[in-house]
């Protein structure tokens, strides 16, 4: 009797690549004291006291967590502040913040695309999603889109993160996470990610071929 062959073995498939963007200050420019000069300018703050009010707020993270409506957040806010605004008033003023131009290149975005997984991870709010993919045609770039209205967790808690992990099919070390905030970075990199802060579009893509090539490397 010939002895029979091993089995051949089978082929692992390689790790999903992905790269995980945040969207304020990396992909989308802030205008906090022009979007905030439209409430400023109705009570005695300045743009930026308006805003800390806001951020302080007790109720910020349940905005952002999207444990409140945007109707019963617009309500809220006026009252905090003293101010009689429609919902499409408020609405105008608080999309302000979004600068129209973007920080990055769709070109660049586009090929990034064609060799990994892109997603964008963001602490935001349903006012902000809906204009955002609206008005910023790269996000057809993006396979997956996390957000903590959504998720119902804000960076840096690991839920969050864990979440567009998963969307990408990938696990932490076959994922570079992009940010403004050095402690969101962290907190990716606690999980097993490579983190890159962001601060500008030049240092980015010299970043990207650095970690980039090393992450094709591994698989």
């Amino acid at each position: 009797m010939k002895p029979q062959k091993p089995a051949p073995k089978t082929l692992e498939p390689k790790k999903r690549r992905a790269i995980i963007f945040d969207i304020g200050r990396v992909l989308v420019r802030l205008d906090i004291a022009g979007a905030m000069g439209g409430l400023a300018g109705m009570i005695s703050l300045t743009p930026q006291e308006t805003w800390a009010a806001i951020e302080h707020d007790p109720r910020w993270h349940d905005w952002q967590e999207g444990r409140m409506s945007p109707r019963d957040w617009q309500l809220h806010i006026c009252r905090r502040l003293g101010v009689n605004l429609t919902f499409e008033q408020f609405s105008d003023i608080w999309n302000r913040v979004l600068d129209p131009t973007p920080l990055l290149d769709g070109a660049f975005l586009e090929s990034l695309s064609k060799r990994y997984c892109l997603a964008v991870l963001s602490n935001t709010d349903p006012i902000h999603v809906a204009e955002l993919e609206k008005r910023f045609d790269f996000f057809r770039f993006f396979e997956h889109r996390i957000y903590s209205c959504v998720v119902g967790a804000c960076k840096p808690s690991p839920l969050i993160f864990r979440a567009a992990l998963q969307a990408c099919k990938t696990t932490a070390d076959n994922a570079i996470y992009i940010d403004d905030i050095p402690a969101y970075v962290e907190a990716a990199r606690q999980l097993g990610m490579t983190g890159i802060v962001f601060q500008s579009p030049e240092q980015l893509r010299a970043d990207l071929e650095l970690f980039g090539e090393n992450l094709q490397k591994k698989n």
